[in-house]
């Protein structure tokens, strides 16, 4: 085991634990400051190299220039032959947990952030492909995917529609993991969410 594959697993759980603090205590702040309350409820889209997220998200103000948001999703992977195996391809339900901070009270146009997603995948994986020696099975995950973020809300006229275009770094981490070994390491994401916007 690598140096940096120990270090991965704190990394993610202190990047977790960072942001549940930052949102709970915003949470508090939000009870206090009824002028920061917004909803915001739209579609996501994150390609990284080896695969594709795809997430229903609920955004929600937590304080003067900070939001809130939990999505739901699947997680399309595609690893070819960049993981542990010649091919990895699979994919999963789950969810995440995410803290951004607004240059703007207003929450629109920059911003930057954080979010930990868990995804439960299934990846399916061959070795010696077209082999007479082919070897294949099915390994199953729980992906711990703690990144950074930074992106910019983009409003679409006067009826609340907005566009958010948004890069991500973080890092795949196989928490749990029934069967061969299967690729993880760092991610970088380039996303867009498409939704409305409720005061």
């Amino acid at each position: 085991m690598s140096i940096s594959s120990l270090l991965r697993r704190p990394i993610a759980y202190g990047t977790s634990l960072v942001l549940l603090l930052f949102v709970h205590s915003n949470l508090l702040q939000a009870q206090q400051d009824v002028n920061t309350s917004f909803k915001d409820l739209s579609i996501e889209i994150q390609a990284y190299p080896t695969g594709v997220l795809y997430g229903l998200r609920f955004d929600t103000g937590l304080g003067a220039k900070s939001s809130g948001n939990v999505r739901l999703g699947y997680n399309m992977v595609r690893h070819r032959d960049l993981g542990v195996n010649e091919d990895e391809r699979g994919g999963g339900f789950g969810g995440s947990l995410g803290y951004r901070y607004h240059l703007s009270p207003s929450k629109e146009k920059w911003f930057g952030g954080m979010r930990t997603d868990v995804w439960f995948n299934e990846v399916e994986w061959k070795n010696q492909i077209g082999e007479i020696d082919e070897d294949k099975g099915t390994t199953n995950i729980v992906v711990l995917q703690p990144t950074v973020e930074a992106g910019y809300v983009l409003p679409l006229g006067e009826g609340g529609w907005f566009l958010s275009p948004s890069i991500a770094f973080g890092f795949e981490i196989n928490v749990v993991s029934d069967g061969k070994d299967v690729g993880q390491g760092a991610i970088l994401l380039v996303g867009f969410s498409f939704g409305k916007r409720f005061r």
